[in-house]
């Protein structure tokens, strides 16, 4: 069992180097601290673009650590940053008590810089080239104590997590034999991926198994008959039933799905017009839970080890279902991950950014939605929920996943936002 780090919460004083456990994560004594600015915002989504267009590069992620975890540590360090310097919310991971006279932005801004200088050196150039026109645009008479409050926070943030089980090796884990167990997919077989990562402690859950899906239905059911024919039909490659509207759906959102939550989160608060305090929130608030909201998922995956729809329906003569029909050659439209099936990861993660989104913004907002898999192409949504539906169920045309697993991630993603909100 894992056990959340993000419960307890760090006290420091006057910018020491010492810590003490504190039991509540409380602001910062500095209550005194100049009143929030209404802007700000950009500084917090500027660092947010330096870390999509790095996890983007080829060959900078670590191919172990997942990415969510880069932007778990990025917002919540910032977002801290901003409250030791404002007086105004309530940290995640450190109560700091800093100079009244620190700047927000100044602190957002190294808090920022620090983490991602020290996740990924090799663009420690680009990020301190953002650094520096930040920190142009601060009041010099604030911007040396806000530099010293956010390298604080990062520094400890950083110190926190670093054996927290993401630089483990990743286990082999033997392919299943019985109907119904994962074992790796055609056409390349790969190995299971992240099979660590439910060991990885999380940020705010107690612990990762926390909010387990249910069991899996039985194999011989109408249920999962119904489930394994519906990706039978609409998810194959050469399918006559999916529409052309499903086909671009399935190739529009096959990209890792946490970066279009992050793209859509930038559009929502820029023109929202929101503040610096408020978009460290949003942005904290929506990367704590996907991070989480990973760790859970694989736990729950390596814990069921359900097979994928590509070997589900190539060896349905096994399942004991009368109702499913073994198609040897059968192949899905997009390339099945190396990971188990149950529960969908784009369900779990849309859910868990529609759930936060909806909180600060309210159900309906126009969503132009971009997508790095298929250029040029945009979809539009009025709601959170509708893009988050569609994120999901997309994977089912794509052939990689079955309306059971979309359920219980959409579960999962809603449980994991809610707590993560009430922390």
């Amino acid at each position: 069992m894992t056990t959340s780090m993000s419960r307890r919460h760090l006290f420091v004083t006057g910018g020491a180097a010492a810590a003490v456990l504190a039991t509540t994560g409380l602001p910062s004594p500095a209550a005194a601290a100049p009143p929030v600015r209404r802007g700000g915002a950009d500084f917090v989504l500027a660092w947010n673009r330096e870390l999509l267009a790095t996890v983007r590069t080829p060959g900078l992620q670590p191919a172990t650590v997942h990415a969510t975890r880069s932007f778990a540590l990025l917002h919540a360090a910032m977002h801290d940053a901003v409250v030791a310097t404002t007086g105004t919310g309530r940290p995640y991971l450190f109560t700091v008590d800093v100079p009244r006279s620190a700047d927000p932005e100044a602190a957002a801004a190294q808090a920022g810089h620090d983490v991602l200088a020290a996740l990924y050196p090799a663009r420690a150039g680009e990020f301190a080239n953002l650094l520096a026109g930040q920190l142009t645009r601060v009041h010099p008479a604030g911007r040396a104590a806000g530099v010293r409050a956010g390298g604080l926070v990062a520094r400890l943030l950083l110190g926190l997590r670093a054996n927290d089980g993401s630089a483990a090796v990743p286990p082999a884990i033997p392919p299943g034999t019985a109907p119904g167990q994962y074992r790796p997919a055609p056409p390349a077989f790969a190995p299971a991926a992240f099979t660590h990562w439910a060991a990885v402690t999380p940020f705010v859950l107690d612990h990762a198994g926390q909010f387990r899906p249910g069991a899996y239905p039985a194999l011989t059911g109408a249920r999962y008959a119904q489930a394994l024919n519906e990706v039978a039909a609409a998810g194959q490659d050469t399918s006559t039933t999916r529409t052309a509207n499903e086909t671009e759906q399935a190739r529009f959102w096959a990209a890792p799905i946490w970066n279009y939550w992050n793209e859509i989160a930038q559009s929502v608060v820029g023109g929202s017009h929101a503040g610096l305090l408020v978009a460290a929130r949003v942005f904290a608030r929506l990367n704590l839970a996907f991070a989480d909201a990973v760790i859970a998922f694989y736990e729950a995956k390596y814990h069921y080890r359900i097979w994928r729809p590509i070997t589900a329906i190539r060896l349905a003569g096994d399942d004991g279902n009368p109702a499913t029909d073994a198609v040897a050659d059968w192949s899905s439209l997009a390339a099945t991950p190396a990971d188990p099936a149950y529960p969908g990861a784009h369900s779990v993660v849309s859910q868990a950014g529609s759930v936060v989104l909806r909180q600060e913004f309210g159900p309906r907002w126009p969503l132009a939605v971009t997508s790095e898999a298929l250029p040029g192409v945009v979809r539009r949504f009025t709601t959170f929920q509708d893009a988050a539906d569609e994120a999901g169920l997309s994977r089912i045309v794509a052939g990689v996943h079955t309306r059971i697993d979309h359920e219980a991630g959409r579960q999962l993603g809603l449980d994991v936002a809610a707590f993560v909100l009430r922390s």
